[in-house]
């Protein structure tokens, strides 16, 4: 018995739904015979035709799995005593047995002795014993199954296939690239590749050079295409090719780069990936909401950065020696405070997990993604539009972690640090703490007074005059006010660019948070001491019943009340204005080489040092 995942048990599933002897196919009691002599009623051949084509008829049968399949069925109403087993499998030309968990291709795929295009896209298949293969197949398609190897394909491939698709499958060795060479596909005119694993582009290209027939190739997705010499390289090592990923290859292009192939002093593995941030928008100003009447010190100041992860090529070791080194110099705290925004602490869970050291946990990232590490731009104080006007070129030659890295995506940062500032220590300056006040005694007793006030306000007011030089700062905290994904796939699949307007939604100033309940507290507070105050009063006049203290009540709320409000509410609801979204402005190009004098300048670069410049992919 053959296993339901087998290649040939699934093809004998479809011919069995395709019901050959069923009614309205094969010798049915229904139909007229020859001499008539059946007295039932009977059905017209073309009636039942129009059972088999319509497709509302209950007869009918999906058959896009092979162009024969509603033809067949056909013959099986006009000659039905044509189809025997033998002339039904050697009936089909086609098949396409796609997504249909097919794990192995079985001997029983050669009774189709006709076969000449077979397509098993998104199955199991890890191997491809070539002997199972009919001879006569032209196209043989197997986009994203299991192959992890090719030498069972190459054993005995057939002589007349001239398309081969191999697109997505973890193809990309060595030994692949051998099994790719004009001595196993001759007459090979179509090949796709794409989405595979290969990183060597030289080799991979010297192996496709043998392949004489060779007209049309699909690369794009590998490691290499992300490199600055993809596709100019290729293009100028394979000048039988007229079309590359899906594009045409013009004389313009052929060229431009024509001569690229035979400097072989030029890095060709090497990528080159330009982060650009630009303006951002939206991010609300922290002093919006501050007392006129706090004190004069701290002096607090603001400022903003964005910082984003990107591929490096430094290993997991010299991460943590880097991360062990960044943590002796910095000293930065974070801030935990808990008046701020819930959304805001969501977004930053994993940053305050951990010591923002500026190097990232490889464990944070999934196992299979490279080290990143994180970069940050300059720092700005507040305003409407922050144009941060930050560049930055990431090179490398880890491509198959840059196309992991670009498939996951890139995690962007905007963050805020706080500073408070000091007066150096002085005997003859009260330094007061932030937010309360300062008692001092007068007739023996001891009374509150607020910190501005009098000589202590003068005092102050001369402290701020001093130079920053005499100002003491605490250690920086910083917080993380939003992260944002952004999808890099689009760079993987041919594109060179990606510019995105990153929407962070609407952010919240740190102490804005906390100033709507306490308006609200205060007014409810305030409100509530008026009428008690009314009410006392109303029955020192004599007033006792209940219809009376609730007249009183009403009056002192109606007009006293409403004063009360119009001189708190304005206050509160300066604070609590509707923030708009936060934008920040992100562009990731990926370099490529447009010529071959362009190749040679930058090899001319690197040959004479003291004109070139160093990068890395940090």
């Amino acid at each position: 018995m053959m296993s339901p995942h087998t290649l040939s048990a699934v093809i004998e599933k479809h011919i069995r739904q395709l019901c050959l002897t069923d009614f309205p196919c094969g010798r049915g009691s229904l139909r007229k015979t020859v001499d008539g002599a059946v007295e039932t009623e009977t059905e017209e051949t073309d009636s039942l035709l129009d059972l088999l084509i319509c497709p509302h008829s209950p007869w009918w049968h999906d058959a896009s799995w092979s162009p024969q399949a509603l033809t067949l069925r056909k013959l099986a109403v006009l000659s039905p005593e044509r189809l025997h087993t033998d002339f039904i499998h050697k009936y089909f030309t086609t098949l396409r047995i796609v997504d249909e968990d097919v794990s192995v291709v079985d001997g029983g795929l050669l009774k189709f002795s006709k076969l000449e295009e077979l397509v098993l896209s998104a199955n199991r298949i890890s191997e491809i014993p070539a002997d199972n293969l009919p001879c006569t197949l032209k196209v043989l398609e197997l986009r994203a199954n299991r192959l992890s190897a090719l030498n069972s394909l190459t054993s005995c491939t057939p002589p007349h296939l001239w398309y081969l698709g191999l697109g997505s499958n973890r193809l990309g060795s060595c030994q692949d690239t051998a099994d790719l060479s004009g001595r196993h596909w001759p007459q090979l005119v179509c090949l796709d590749l794409g989405d595979c694993e290969f990183e060597d582009q030289r080799a991979l290209l010297s192996a496709l050079t043998t392949l004489p027939c060779l007209k049309t190739l699909v690369l794009e997705g590998n490691p290499f295409t992300l490199a600055l010499s993809y596709p100019g390289l290729t293009v100028d090592t394979l000048p039988q090719l007229s079309c590359l990923d899906d594009s045409w290859i013009a004389p313009e292009e052929r060229h431009r780069f024509k001569g690229l192939a035979k400097l072989s002093d030029v890095t060709v593995d090497q990528a080159s990936v330009t982060v650009r941030v630009g303006r951002v928008k939206g991010i609300p100003d922290p002093l919006m909401s501050v007392d006129e009447n706090a004190p004069d010190f701290p002096v607090v100041t603001y400022s903003y950065f964005i910082t984003y992860e990107f591929l490096t090529d430094q290993t997991p070791v010299d991460l943590k020696v880097a991360s062990e080194s960044k943590c002796d110099t910095e000293h930065v705290t974070e801030d935990d405070s808990s008046d701020a925004d819930p959304q805001l602490d969501k977004n930053c869970e994993r940053e305050k997990s951990a010591p923002d050291t500026g190097e990232l946990n490889p464990e944070e990232a999934c196992c299979d993604i490279a080290p990143v590490s994180r970069h940050s731009t300059s720092k700005l104080t507040w305003s409407e539009h922050m144009d941060f006007s930050d560049t930055h070129v990431h090179t490398g030659r880890d491509l198959g972690g840059l196309k992991k890295f670009l498939n996951r995506g890139l995690y962007l940062r905007v963050e805020e640090e706080k500073v408070l500032s000091w007066p150096a220590a002085s005997e003859d300056v009260a330094v007061a703490k932030p937010g309360r006040p300062v008692k001092e005694k007068k007739g023996g007793k001891e009374r509150e007074s607020p910190i501005k006030s009098g000589s202590t306000k003068d005092k102050s007011k001369d402290k701020k005059r001093k130079s920053v030089s005499e100002l003491v700062q605490d250690a920086p905290v910083r917080r993380s006010l939003v992260s944002v994904h952004v999808p890099l796939q689009s760079l993987v699949r041919g594109d060179r660019k990606v510019d995105v307007l990153c929407d962070l939604g609407a952010l919240h100033a740190e102490s804005v948070v906390e100033a709507t309940p306490t308006c609200e507290k205060d007014l409810e507070k305030k409100l509530k001491e008026e009428n008690k105050k009314e009410d006392n009063d109303s029955k020192r006049r004599g007033g006792s019943g209940t219809a009376q203290k609730n007249t009183a009540s009403s009056k002192g709320k109606g007009k006293a009340g409403r004063e009360r409000e119009a001189d708190v509410v304005p206050a509160c609801s300066s604070v609590c204005v509707r923030l708009q979204p936060a934008t920040v402005a992100l562009s990731v190009e990926l370099e490529k080489w447009e010529s071959e004098s362009e190749a040679r300048g930058l090899l001319h670069t690197k040959q004479n040092p003291k004109s070139a410049g160093t990068g890395g992919l940090n």
